[in-house]
């Protein structure tokens, strides 16, 4: 049975994050995507917990479900924390996911974050002053069927292998609980294969996720799982054994907002080799550039991208392009692709927020089953009638990789274009690091 996955994003409770991201409209989102298991986010929070305890209901596999009991996707109970700390003479600054099978363990993991210091009330997304190794060792004595997953492995600012607070290795970074991560978490900025290159990582499970702060921008990323029925065991089994995991489903990694290295004050964005030649200070204000994801993979890899042996594949009922690496037969394969109302908006001519964008994102969701079946499965004949031809060819170009993407750097959003007519700008200044909800 393959269900769609997205495990992490953010409630309410967390910094930047819409007051709509609450339980009812997390699955409300979650259903129009098509995301079968989604994230309950931020369970360290004292006040979201609550209301995970309010509108959720265990069902005794792991997982929890609306206590309306409507039909809705399923919820898992995963939190993130950002610990910032010195090792080795550096500060390091680490985001980490933590996913547990019952509230209880949810539970204990907070009391004793609170008996070490943490304040849990501070952000949906707390700062703990305590190391990687110690989140591990904390969360995995508690309860030994936890998942601690590094996320968003390769941000620039905040992740286990991030240029400015990271590491050169998880067994730096986990110390002796190295062995017990046993998947990370791609970010926006990088795709399956970017992290195929790294040698520390093949035996590990590479996973996608939105980390969503709006309901809209739920499944931007997510995972794929076939597995015999949904359940915690189940998934728990599926990421240790690198097994069970049908493909991922993708950004495109230049359209992340660290891509390439950059410093968007003044302008500069450079590809790796850019950054080898020119170096990594600004030329226009001497200040340190902000190193991109492309440039850190390349500065960590073992293998080349031509080692991996890149070739296109096929899914049953996917119409879009899917990838796999002929040098990795046993990797899952991944499926690019561009959010359905950034498509709608580039092929109408309008803001993502317009009744032009939002009333055919709405009928197509409505009529053909939800978002990824749009982007995915969907007759371009069906998706033409419901919102018109140029939608549907729009469609039919992201499936295809017929587009062009203007990378993202330094805290701004890449941009894509479908069609080559139109503007042509470095990026969009809309999407820059801080805006609200990304």
């Amino acid at each position: 049975m393959k269900i769609i996955a997205d495990l992490q994003l953010h409630s309410r409770f967390a910094r930047a994050v819409s007051p709509q991201m609450t339980i009812p409209n997390i699955a409300l989102w979650a259903g129009r995507k098509g995301i079968g298991l989604v994230a309950t986010g931020d369970w360290t929070h004292p006040l979201w917990f609550r209301e995970i305890e309010r509108d959720l209901e265990e069902m005794g596999n792991g997982l929890l479900r609306l206590k309306t009991k409507e039909e809705s996707p399923l919820f898992l109970l995963a939190t993130e924390v950002s610990s910032i700390y010195s090792q080795g003479g550096r500060l390091r600054r680490v985001h980490t996911l933590i996913w547990v099978p019952t509230l209880e363990a949810a539970r204990k993991i907070n009391s004793e974050f609170t008996k070490r210091g943490c304040n849990l009330m501070s952000d949906g997304r707390p700062i703990i002053g305590l190391s990687s190794i110690h989140v591990a060792e904390l969360v995995l004595s508690i309860e030994p069927k936890a998942l601690v997953i590094p996320a968003h492995i390769w941000t620039p600012w905040f992740s286990a292998y991030g240029s400015l607070g990271g590491f050169d290795s998880l067994d730096e970074a986990f110390g002796p609980y190295a062995k017990n991560i046993y998947a990370v978490e791609t970010g926006l900025s990088s795709n399956p294969a970017m992290n195929w290159r790294i040698r520390e990582l093949d035996n590990r499970t590479i996973l996608s996720f939105s980390d969503a702060h709006s309901g809209p921008k739920l499944g931007r990323e997510a995972t794929v799982f076939d597995i015999p029925e949904t359940s915690y065991e189940h998934i728990y089994m599926a990421i240790r054994t690198k097994s069970h995991i049908a493909y991922t489903l993708e950004f495109y990694p230049e359209e992340g907002k660290y891509h390439y290295t950059g410093h968007r004050t003044c302008g500069i964005r450079w590809s790796p080799q850019e950054t080898k030649q020119k170096g990594k200070t600004c030329p226009v204000c001497g200040k340190p550039l902000t190193i991109g994801v492309m440039h850190r993979v390349e500065d960590l890899a073992g293998r080349s991208e031509e080692d991996l042996r890149l070739e296109e594949t096929s899914i049953d009922g996917i119409l879009a392009k899917v990838t796999r690496s002929a040098a990795l037969p046993n990797r899952p394969p991944f499926v690019m692709l561009v959010p359905l109302q950034e498509i709608i908006a580039e092929a109408v001519g309008s803001p993502v927020a317009s009744p032009k964008v939002q009333t055919p994102y709405f009928r197509l969701t409505d009529e053909l089953g939800g978002e990824f079946p749009v982007l995915l499965s969907a007759e371009k004949s069906e998706i033409a009638r419901v919102a018109g031809a140029r939608v549907a060819q729009g469609i039919d170009r992201v499936r295809h990789g017929n587009i062009t993407i203007d990378p993202g750097y330094d805290g701004v959003f890449g941009t894509v274009k479908i069609w080559s007519e139109g503007e042509d700008r470095l990026v969009d200044p809309s999407k820059e690091q801080l805006t609200m909800f990304s």
